[in-house]
């Protein structure tokens, strides 16, 4: 390790006085803006609220309705089957409520049978439906999604080759911000809301209404013929660069590092993103067109028509006001020929008569071709990577060298930003990579003074997490009090590096801090509750599970925790409903199959044990305490 322990500043949020950003823009700034809703903007602006909601901003995200679903449910094409898990998913309406119904099959049997009421769909079918559940309030995503150009229902993105988390993927804050209108979320948690619009409003790129709405129902009103409203931000009054800030908040995928101090909700256009986050891009040699489908701001970035002009932005070739099923193609090709000859016969195009009348003179379907994304299956969109001859790069089509991650929103990102980039990029996609900790480490020796006043300790302690350099981390918490600390994911880092180097007992107050701090991240109310139970407090443990399953009754980990719990005290009717309960929800679960097990032998009933011991075998081959106990029961 390059910086010593002596060296690692122990103030966590140190944070240096800023001066105030300003904009002439009053609701940039301003935190009495407050957000009035689009019903309130559609009051004097129905004709754009009509087109508007024919977007797919607009359609974006809706309660799963008949009409709202572009899906087939035909039995010939309403059916997945996950090889890797081995589960069946089959999607259908019970009168107007949609269901996803999960099972596995042995032979003709059905041995698991799961059904998931679905209560929302995101996306607006140009490309995809994806379906997310609630359980009062947590939202998660189901494990299957409609692809429409394909009219073909498939895994979910990322559920994929023995990746799925089945119905337990959480839908968080990142997530729902950019796929919906601004949501009222609950901050102590991961993925609990509170509220949620149904799609991408006004207020998203105009910024919150209610300043404007003051101005007008108290006689304020401009003549913007003349000059700026500045009661409400109009994008295309900002420059260039704040523009494409506003689309690049969610067109802009990629690694996403918030700064210190930051949520998700924080951005408002006519800011600068960077004020918020960074965001970063894996770079690769080879594969030019290797792309993530909402990546259309980098891969403009990289045209030449971006970079020469100095004037290119999104809302050059888009009016985000009209669908583009709506757009007359001559729309885009006429944003070409603005630039580049102002008709098709002046065109400064090489190519010959023949092929362009061929292509019809459409500038785009030769230099923006609709290319395969990397991150989402079955879906081709529109690449923005304006190019002369798009895939002349001849490189094969490979990836042959990570060069790194680059922040794409801003070319100075710091190296505290830069650290965490490689950082996220591990914890998200490359788990398997730990050369990415030693890169986010040397930008961490790197990091300024002043970055290191932030919150870099926490940093370290992350990095020495996913090293298993848990003595590091507690040698560092040795002169710290929880207290102290005010990043719940940094506490409970603490406490597993506790926990496991079999200290429960100083883990114990590090647990706490963390629901302390996110009292509603149901996972480290579940750790929290387990240190309790290997300490043998199950007076405090009870409360914490209970509690757990009062926010969500489907949550494994407390059923397992509490049907364990119960079988101890010799409450066996409680025990079994527990353990069963959890069983019908994940009929995996490791540590569940074991107690079921273990119940099972308990009552002189080794044939019902050896059928969960072989099913945990089955899934889990290398559990040594379930091959000597199905060797013990003899069956």
């Amino acid at each position: 390790m390059a910086v010593a322990l002596c060296t690692l500043i122990p103030a966590w949020y140190c944070t240096q006085p800023k001066p105030l950003a300003q904009s002439p823009w009053r609701n940039v700034y301003d935190t009495s803006a407050k957000y009035v809703g689009m019903q309130t903007c559609r009051t004097c602006h129905e004709p754009v609220y009509q087109t508007f909601i024919k977007t797919g901003m607009g359609q974006s995200f809706d309660y799963a309705t008949r009409t709202k679903s572009a899906a087939d449910f035909s039995p010939t094409h309403a059916l997945v089957y996950d090889s890797a898990l081995d589960y069946y998913y089959k999607p259908y309406w019970n009168n107007d409520s949609l269901y996803i119904m999960e099972y596995r099959l042995e032979g003709r049997d059905t041995i698991h049978k799961l059904v998931q009421k679905i209560d929302y769909i995101v996306g607006s079918g140009q490309h995809t439906n994806s379906h997310i559940y609630s359980i009062n309030g947590y939202l998660f995503q189901a494990p299957i999604t409609f692809y429409t150009q394909k009219q073909q229902w498939d895994l979910a993105p990322g559920f994929e080759k023995g990746a799925s988390s089945r119905f337990g993927r959480m839908i968080e804050a990142e997530c729902m911000t950019c796929h919906n209108g601004y949501p009222d979320f609950e901050p102590q948690s991961d993925n609990k809301f509170t509220a949620l619009k149904t799609g991408i409003d006004c207020e998203r790129c105009h910024g919150p209404g209610s300043l404007h709405v003051q101005d007008k129902t108290t006689g304020h009103i401009v003549d913007t013929s003349k000059g700026p409203d500045y009661s409400i931000v109009n994008p295309r009054r900002l420059p260039t660069d704040k523009q494409n800030n506003i689309c690049q908040r969610c067109h802009l995928q990629g690694v996403a590092v918030l700064n210190d101090g930051k949520t998700f909700f924080d951005f408002r256009p006519g800011m600068d993103l960077s004020e918020v986050e960074h965001v970063f891009m894996p770079t690769y040699e080879g594969a030019q067109d290797k792309m993530i489908m909402a990546s259309h701001v980098e891969r403009m970035k990289k045209s030449r028509c971006y970079v020469e002009s100095g004037k290119m932005s999104c809302i050059t070739c888009h009016n985000p006001h009209v669908s583009v099923k709506f757009t007359e193609r001559s729309v885009y090709i006429n944003a070409c020929l603005n630039c580049h000859g102002g008709t098709p016969e002046k065109a400064d195009c090489k190519a010959g008569k023949a092929e362009r009348a061929a292509k019809n003179d459409d500038c785009v379907t030769c230099h923006m071709p609709h290319n395969s994304s990397i991150d989402i299956p079955h879906v081709a969109v529109t690449d923005h990577y304006i190019r002369k001859r798009p895939g002349d790069e001849r490189d094969g089509g490979k990836i042959t060298k990570f060069l790194g991650m680059k922040c794409i929103n801003d070319p100075n990102p710091g190296e505290l930003a830069q650290a965490r980039a490689f950082l996220e990029f591990f914890e998200r996609y490359a788990s398997n990579s730990p050369g990415l900790l030693d890169s986010a480490s040397a930008h961490l020796d790197l990091a300024s003074d002043a970055e290191r006043k932030t919150a870099y300790n926490k940093d370290r302690i992350r990095i020495w997490f996913w090293r298993s350099n848990f003595q590091l981390i507690t040698d560092f918490a040795e002169v710290l009090p929880p207290d102290s600390v005010n990043d719940a994911w940094t506490a409970y880092r603490i406490g597993e590096a506790y926990y496991k180097q079999m200290h429960p007992e100083r883990a114990l107050n590090w647990y706490k801090r963390a629901v302390t701090l996110e009292k509603y991240a149901l996972d480290f109310e579940n750790k929290y509750a387990t240190c309790l139970l290997s300490l043998g407090d199950k007076d405090n443990a009870v409360p914490v599970l209970k509690f757990i399953l009062e926010q969500n009754p489907n949550n494994i980990s407390a059923n397992t925790n509490l049907g364990y719990l119960e079988m101890r005290l010799g409450n066996d009717d409680k025990a079994l409903a527990f353990m069963l309960h959890a069983y019908a929800l994940d009929p995996d679960y490791e540590s569940n199959l074991f107690n079921l097990a273990i119940y099972w032998h308990d009552h002189q009933k080794n044939g019902e044990a050896a059928k969960y011991l072989r099913q945990m075998l089955k899934r889990h081959p290398e559990n040594a305490r379930a091959k000597s106990m199905l060797a013990d029961v003899g069956h």
